[in-house]
């Protein structure tokens, strides 16, 4: 029966992500065509409309707005996004080419937060009140809201151009990883850290965990077997929902530090207008986002016996 229900909300969770992913190309597909038009940004300024007119023809860009929706929408079910216009290669074959750059990247700053979030937050929620307490919500809500652009610079002006430790950007040695995993995993760890705080709080006071203080085992056994396990529940579903936010503030990371993702090559195609770069990788986000949150909801129930598909 559990397997049956299984099989449904898989079922259903897939048809939400087409659903998803026809709402999200149709909105990019839309305001693509109207920021402007891309052909007469591939000419000299120099260029006759008849010139102008020539690029439109070339890009498929001559035909009624509804035409060129339906002809993206077939081709993207083949999985064809179409070739990129300031390339001159498949738009899908690019962005894939630069998905691993983001992908490590995200990992690099996913793993940093957890390192600091987790102990952070377990340590305040056991001293509750003392200094190292106070101190270290402070510096999480600081995290939080610093913006990932101002921090990214701030760190190039200290890191690179005042005591020159790191590169100011490109990708290369684990040097070139440091200031821009640090930019992208800071509001991370602030949000794992105040997480974790509240709830090692609320597991500290629960009775179970009575119970095992009463027994006689040892604090630490106490806070790493019985306290921790149940409040990482939160925080496993936390660190899902982040895994995509933390591609979407890359955009602005590897802008600021010139890394060659997915992200900086976003931006880059947004402003030379070029519609499938841009419609490929909205398409690759927002799979990605959908793909993490089914993953989460079946971690969740694997971690919580209470929580059952229905």
């Amino acid at each position: 029966m559990f397997s049956g229900a299984l099989h449904r909300y898989i079922a259903r969770t897939l048809a939400h992500a087409a659903g998803v992913a026809l709402g999200v190309l149709t909105l990019a597909f839309l305001a693509l065509r109207m920021s402007g038009d891309p052909a007469a940004m591939m000419v000299p300024p120099d260029a006759s409309l008849q010139d102008v007119q020539a690029w439109r023809h070339e890009l498929g860009l001559d035909v009624p707005l509804h035409h060129q929706y339906v002809r993206f929408l077939r081709d993207t079910i083949h999985g064809d996004f179409g070739t990129s216009f300031k390339h001159g290669v498949p738009a899908w074959a690019l962005v894939s080419e630069r998905m691993g750059a983001t992908a490590e990247l995200a990992v690099v700053a996913l793993g940093l937060a957890l390192a600091i979030g987790v102990p952070a937050g377990v340590v305040c929620g056991v001293r509750r009140g003392s200094w190292y307490d106070a101190t270290s919500m402070a510096l999480a809500v600081f995290g939080q809201a610093t913006p990932y652009f101002w921090l990214g610079l701030m760190l190039i002006l200290v890191f690179s151009v005042k005591l020159p430790w790191f590169p100011t950007g490109g990708r290369g040695g684990w040097t070139h990883l440091v200031l821009p995993g640090v930019t992208l995993g800071t509001f991370f760890a602030a949000s794992v850290a105040r997480l974790t705080r509240s709830c090692m709080l609320e597991v500290l006071g629960a009775e179970y965990v009575r119970t095992a203080r009463s027994k006689g085992l040892s604090e630490q056994l106490v806070i790493l077997k019985h306290a921790l396990k149940n409040a990482m529940i939160p925080v496993v579903t936390l660190t899902g929902l982040q895994l995509g936010s933390l591609l979407g503030g890359a955009v602005v990371t590897e802008t600021i530090f010139a890394w060659p993702g997915v992200g900086r090559l976003l931006i880059l195609s947004v402003s030379y207008r070029d519609y499938p770069v841009v419609q490929a990788a909205v398409f690759l986000f927002a799979m990605i986002f959908v793909a993490i949150n089914l993953t989460v909801d079946l971690l969740y129930g694997m971690l919580d016996p209470r929580v059952r598909v229905e």
